[in-house]
């Protein structure tokens, strides 16, 4: 998607992602919920790309699925010139040192029967890569570095608060020194006078460790602000991908334009003078998706050609694409 290859870590092409539906005794297959259905785009090397849409849209699906965490139903996942996608268990396994994952629910990704010190080195005891004082020095270490008291390392995931457990997360992702982390909502399940201190950190830690971010989210506004590039994804397709800055300035999808003013301005006078896009109807079934282009049953401009043919994810500026006819 328009960059030289020493520069892109991560390539996702026509990614798919299709879970079965079983009926009955004999557990036919009926159907399939397409939760991502045909997803490119590229990471660049250090950068943050964000990937935004509402609830259910396959974000979380995406970025499970490039990890190799579902096994994808087509496509192609290359990361530093490697095809994931094809590699057998045992080769998969040494390529997770490099693409780690932060989870959305900082309660339910931390076992509450393993202490800090555990859950942190566990990564490290599975893949070998340190043993006994070792392991304890980069505990500390990167307790250290995720601003938690390394004295804290004996205790267990109850005793520390939503925030605090995030951080735990971050650290055991950065346990195996991983070039790619996939944030999944990191700062949904957090307080919003922690989010911002969260965002923070992981911006620092991407300056100290070189780091490339996928940040999956649903508010725009913090997406804004980790984000060099940002996808909009709706119903398991993405329709815009551009430059942040571009992307908030001049939204050319209308499914974009509808997410983007529905974000609140702290200026009364700008808000009452902008205009608002209101969708109709609700988001389809992603076991029985419209024909043609995803978003054309809510969409103001759709027109027949957009129930007839899928739109093309084309470049219509500079690093700026968009999937729909109308544009």
């Amino acid at each position: 998607m328009t960059a030289q290859n020493n520069d892109v870590l991560l390539r996702v092409e026509n990614l798919k992602m299709h879970f079965p539906i079983f009926r009955g005794v004999l557990r036919r297959q009926v159907g399939a919920v397409h939760a991502v259905d045909g997803v490119s785009f590229d990471v660049m090397r250090g950068e943050t790309l964000g990937l935004v849409g509402e609830s259910g849209c396959g974000k979380s699906t995406t970025g499970r699925t490039i990890l190799q965490l579902y096994k994808a139903t087509g496509g192609n996942v290359i990361f530093d010139g490697v095809d994931l996608v094809s590699l057998k268990a045992e080769e998969m396994r040494k390529t997770r040192r490099k693409i780690q994952m932060i989870f959305q629910d900082p309660y339910a990704s931390l076992n509450p029967r393993m202490t800090v010190a555990d859950i942190v080195a566990e990564p490290m005891v599975v893949h070998s890569v340190a043993t006994g004082k070792e392991i304890k020095e980069r505990v500390d270490y990167l307790l250290d570095v995720v601003n938690l008291n390394p004295a804290f390392a004996s205790r267990y995931p109850h005793e520390f608060s939503g925030g605090q457990r995030q951080r735990i997360g971050i650290a055991r992702a950065l346990a195996l020194q991983p070039s790619f982390i996939v944030c999944d909502e990191p700062i949904s399940a957090l307080d919003v006078s922690i989010q911002a201190q969260v965002v923070n950190l992981l911006e620092d830690l991407q300056k100290q460790f070189n780091l490339t971010y996928l940040f999956i989210a649903h508010d725009l506004s913090m997406v804004r602000h980790i984000s060099k590039r940002v996808a909009v994804m709706y119903l398991g397709v993405i329709m815009e991908l551009a430059n942040r800055d571009d992307l908030y300035r001049e939204p050319l999808h209308p499914y974009t334009q509808a997410l983007l003013s529905a974000v609140p301005i702290p200026d009364p006078v700008a808000d009452a003078q902008r205009k608002r896009v209101l969708l109709e109807g609700d988001v389809p079934s992603p076991v029985n998706p419209p024909s043609g282009c995803r978003f054309r049953t809510r969409c103001p401009i759709a027109d027949k050609i957009c129930a007839e043919s899928r739109p093309d994810f084309r470049e219509v500026k500079p690093g700026h694409f968009v999937a729909c006819h109308m544009v």
